[in-house]
């Protein structure tokens, strides 16, 4: 199986991008700390990712996430952000990464679990608020800029995916894993 990270700044546009893959036939696994934090936010904590377990709670739900679609029977899968997201947000956040965090990179990392070649969705020149994502248009710049840090750290290859038309940004993506399909058999 394939699996290919997309990943980019809050607000660029993945979660369009997920959907319109997922109904052209695209077997995608959801954005765990969107899920985290929907979840905490129901409980009554407003503000989750300021708690020291955050970051342990999402790489838990994406290791989790990861071994169950590992079942299922498709030879691509696209994923909502990975563990190498949750290290750029530690760093963002201005924390050490945590021991479960660095055991879960070092695993996808000898596993190969996931593609080298990651869809590093850019800005489109604004950021929308929402529960989950508060986060300025400029807080989401240096976010972008650490998450292509992270990546590259780990020996990860961006693939870019420009700001522009959602059709054209979705048909780069389902063609670049076309013709990298093509070439890895």
């Amino acid at each position: 199986m394939q699996r290919y990270i997309l990943t980019g700044a809050p607000g660029a546009g993945k979660t369009t991008i997920l959907r319109r893959l997922r109904a052209d036939g695209f077997d995608v696994v959801e954005e765990a700390a969107t899920a985290v934090i929907a979840g905490e936010q129901a409980e009554g904590d407003a503000e989750p990712w300021t708690r020291p377990a955050f970051v342990e709670k999402v790489v838990d739900l994406q290791r989790r996430r990861q071994m169950k679609s590992a079942t299922r029977n498709v030879t691509h899968q696209i994923y909502d952000r990975s563990p190498v997201c949750t290290h750029a947000l530690t760093r963002y956040l201005g924390r050490p990464a945590p021991t479960p965090l660095l055991g879960e990179i070092e695993r996808i990392t000898r596993d190969r679990i996931y593609e080298p070649q990651v869809f590093f969705v850019r800005n489109i020149g604004f950021c929308e608020p929402t529960d989950a994502r508060r986060i300025s248009f400029q807080e989401s710049l240096v976010f972008e800029r650490i998450h292509e840090e992270s990546y590259r750290r780990f020996g990860y290859d961006l693939v870019e995916v420009p700001a522009g038309d959602v059709a054209d940004r979705v048909a780069l993506i389902a063609d670049t894993i076309a013709r990298l399909t093509v070439r890895g058999t």
